[in-house]
């Protein structure tokens, strides 16, 4: 197994917006998607009053970032969950609230750099792609078990694939023959069914389908929709929850969750607007942020980010908020 390299997108621009909340003593980051560490280490080298809380479902990535983050000794605790257990996560620890926490989604840069992984396209290996390597049904799986329709779901909704129906119905034709186990034989086919034009466009031809593959497995749109709405519901007033998105359903689930509690909802004519009424939260970034050119030079994964931040400006309630999308 190879070494994987980290290289934290916007580092220092998520340390920024994260800051503010992190400047007293006793301030806990979660951070949600730890992988490698590299934004947890920044955090804890330049808020030195705060502790961070490092979640991540594989076990090799918690193994790599403690090692890496040992120095700061008991400022750092990392956790096996994912990431929608975060009320959990805290509760287990003593902790009934965070100061900030943060996303950093998709696959990590570990993941696409072990080959036997599965991530990565361009190396043979085995078709697992779980980020937890231990449950759940693999990519291989998938392709094997799944009925036609169901593939081209798969492939058309994550994948964003318009050759989705061609690639499932010969997935399923070709598995018959010989079931799916390796990544060599899935971008033969692909490279098959889709047609040379369109190859020449749009990057690598199997990069739709293997990143369709990989969130299906990891159910990865559906954690999301569960864990926005418990990070928001965490943090206290004046805690910030940050994230980086790298795919367009990502960064729209994320944007309608922020939507819904930094939009005041009472009628355009109401001459003012009811203390009960005003939003919980306020949008700490004008839209989407981008990587500038420099950054996306040097590390071309941050080209597809879009990085987003709220603050909580009213305390935490039990109840669910008045459109029902989620305490706040």
């Amino acid at each position: 197994m190879t070494t994987p390299s980290h290289v934290p997108v916007l580092l220092d621009r998520v340390v920024a917006l994260l800051q503010p909340a992190l400047g007293h003593e006793g301030a806990v980051l979660v951070d949600a998607t730890l992988g490698l560490g590299g934004h947890s280490e920044a955090v804890l080298a330049r808020c030195e009053l705060a502790r961070v809380v490092g979640i991540d479902r594989d076990p090799e990535a918690l193994r790599l970032a403690g090692e890496r983050l040992a120095s700061f000794g008991d400022r750092f605790v990392g956790v096996h969950a994912t990431y929608d257990e975060i009320p959990d996560v805290l509760t287990g620890l003593g902790l009934d609230h965070a100061d900030g926490v943060l996303f950093d989604l998709g696959v990590s840069s570990m993941q696409l750099d072990v080959a036997d992984r599965g991530f990565a396209y361009r190396e043979d290996a085995p078709l697992d792609m779980r980020m937890d390597p231990t449950i759940g049904p693999t990519a291989a799986d998938v392709l094997n078990t799944y009925p036609r329709d169901e593939l081209t779901r798969v492939l058309r909704e994550y994948g964003e694939e318009r050759f989705a129906p061609r690639i499932a119905a010969a997935v399923v034709r070709e598995r018959d023959l010989e079931p799916f186990s390796t990544s060599a034989r899935l971008v033969e086919l692909l490279y098959e069914q889709i047609p040379a034009p369109a190859r020449r466009t749009g990057g690598h031809p199997a990069k739709r389908t293997f990143q369709a593959l990989r969130m299906e497995v990891n159910d990865e749109l559906g954690v999301l929709g569960r864990a926005i709405p418990a990070a928001i519901d965490v943090v206290t007033v004046g805690g910030r929850v940050v994230v980086e998105s790298y795919h367009s359903l990502e960064d729209r689930l994320v944007k309608r969750a922020f939507a819904a509690v930094t939009q005041v909802d009472v009628p355009p004519d109401l001459p003012f607007v009811p203390e009960d009424r005003q939003p919980a939260l306020r949008l700490v970034t004008r839209g989407a942020e981008r990587a500038d050119d420099t950054e996306i030079a040097d590390n071309p994964r941050a080209a597809s980010v879009r990085l987003r931040a709220v603050e909580r400006v009213r305390p935490r309630t039990t109840t669910h908020d008045r459109r029902g999308k989620g305490a706040a």
